[in-house]
């Protein structure tokens, strides 16, 4: 076996078929055509003498030494994509790339006024967002593909001693009303009225509905006692089914800025019940931390931080 039996280009194109699913999937994604990605695998299996895919089913299913060689594929790739930002960076942010990630109602609505707002500053830096479940967030942040991401979920556990997670900022659920709902001539609303209101809400089987019913149960709340009256898939369609006048719901303030300032939903008061989460900036500590993702970290998370994030008290310090 040589030294070095395969390429750059076969590890890529590995992990594409392992993500896509198919030959034909993997080339259209790396815009290729699929005899080449057959044939860059072929001579692939034939430096290494094994097989790395199943070829038995319609689906390109992995050999135990393709799972193995995909598992460095991932951190081989990962250090290549580092050694790249760093010598990006000496063209000091006149360039490079920031890769930042989210969770969905913070990558929705909050993640591009923070892009917006560092593309202002550094315009020559290409910025990336993506988002995804805290789950596949968290992974691609450990695995070097997100140089950092602000989530609102919970870290899988094995994450937790590999990643540095920092309290970032408070993510409040506000129940909003119909602006011609009987109860929005009321300034101030308790529990007991809410059990009386027809609720629009995201899909039970959704993670984020079983995140809003588990921080609604936190506060003291029985989520069996609400009346759902229909299920929606996103948090834009809730707002629209509320302004509609079909029903009241518990959605993130972050999304219904502009809906408050147009007075398009009523927001009242709940006098015993304060729904929050917090929001988390995660990093890997030990990967290489790129001018690009430095200043984003610097000069623009604090600028969206809760007043006591450790975030925003440590860009007040440097300010002294």
């Amino acid at each position: 076996m040589a030294d070095l039996p395969f390429t750059l280009d076969q590890l890529r194109i590995l992990r594409a078929i392992a993500s896509e699913g198919s030959f034909k999937k993997a080339a259209d994604s790396l815009y290729v055509t699929q005899p080449a990605v057959s044939l860059q695998i072929q001579n692939l299996e034939k430096q290494l003498e094994i097989s790395l895919f199943d070829r038995g089913g319609r689906k390109a299913q992995l050999t135990e030494a393709g799972h193995l060689l995909l598992s460095y594929c991932d951190r081989i790739l990962s250090q290549c994509q580092e050694a790249c930002r760093a010598l990006d960076d000496l063209h000091n942010l006149k360039g490079g790339s920031l890769v930042v990630g989210a969770s969905q109602t913070t990558g929705t609505y909050l993640m591009p006024r923070m892009i917006g707002l560092f593309r202002q500053k550094y315009p020559d830096v290409a910025v990336q967002l993506q988002v995804h479940s805290t789950r596949r967030t968290g992974w691609s942040v450990a695995n070097g593909q997100i140089d950092l991401a602000i989530i609102g979920g919970e870290l899988p556990t094995e994450l937790n001693d590999l990643l540095q997670v920092i309290p970032y900022a408070s993510d409040e659920l506000a129940l909003v009303l119909p602006t011609n709902h009987p109860l929005s001539r009321l300034v101030e609303l308790t529990k007991d009225d809410l059990y009386r209101l027809g609720f629009v809400s995201l899909d039970a089987q959704s993670t984020t509905r079983k995140m809003v019913d588990q921080l609604l149960a936190r506060s003291g709340l029985d989520v069996q006692r609400l009346k759902i009256e229909m299920e929606l898939n996103s948090f834009e369609a809730i707002k629209n089914a509320v302004q509609a006048g079909l029903g009241a719901a518990f959605i993130p303030v972050v999304s219904i800025e502009r809906e408050l300032a147009a007075a398009t939903v009523y927001r009242p008061i709940l006098v015993d019940l304060q729904v929050r989460r917090q929001l988390k900036l995660i990093i890997h500590p030990a990967r290489y931390c790129s001018r690009a993702a430095d200043a984003f970290r610097k000069e623009i998370l604090p600028v969206f931080a809760s007043p006591d994030s450790p975030i925003r008290q440590s860009s007040i310090i440097s300010q002294w």
